[in-house]
């Protein structure tokens, strides 16, 4: 039960005088305290279990946490699978676009470009700004060019 060893137990009179049998009074040679002689006799049988359940509760461990890891992986694939991409050159939107894409309520403002990363927003605000200023020219163009009436009944008689 031991191993093959010779279990050693000491204890002297003036502590067990002082503490009684059931104090920590009993030294077991290779080991450095007192215990009591219950603990100091051991179980091997008792501690054989208990090490035996330790190792089974340390291997559910490693499985949970493994089936946690496997959890948190699909969720990120998942995550990743629903990630909006740019609808002008393709690349994935941060987590920060995205966020700024997704409505928030009722009276936030809504988006101008939510199909856009913030590259290609950009690029699309700044042409919109350019057309604008270059729209008064284009649009006095057009007023001095009159454009030909098609689709009327009397254009055609003439």
């Amino acid at each position: 039960m031991y191993d093959r060893k010779l279990l050693i137990v000491v204890t002297g009179m003036k502590q067990l005088q002082e503490h009684g049998p059931a104090g920590a009074v009993f030294r077991r040679f290779g080991r450095p305290h007192n215990q009591t002689l219950l603990e100091a006799i051991g179980n091997p049988r008792r501690d054989a279990h208990d090490a035996h359940q330790q190792a089974e509760y340390a291997a559910r461990q490693r499985e949970h946490q493994e089936e946690l890891r496997c959890i948190a992986a699909q969720h990120k694939a998942e995550r990743e699978a629903r990630r909006p991409v740019c609808a002008n050159c393709g690349a994935p939107f941060t987590d920060e676009r995205w966020k700024t894409i997704e409505p928030a309520g009722w009276s936030a403002t809504r988006e101008t470009h939510p199909h856009l990363c913030d590259d290609c927003k950009q690029r699309a605000i700044t042409a919109e700004r350019q057309a604008e200023q270059a729209g008064p020219e284009h649009q006095e163009h057009d007023q001095a060019v009159p454009e030909h009436e098609t689709g009327r009944w009397f254009s055609r008689r003439t």
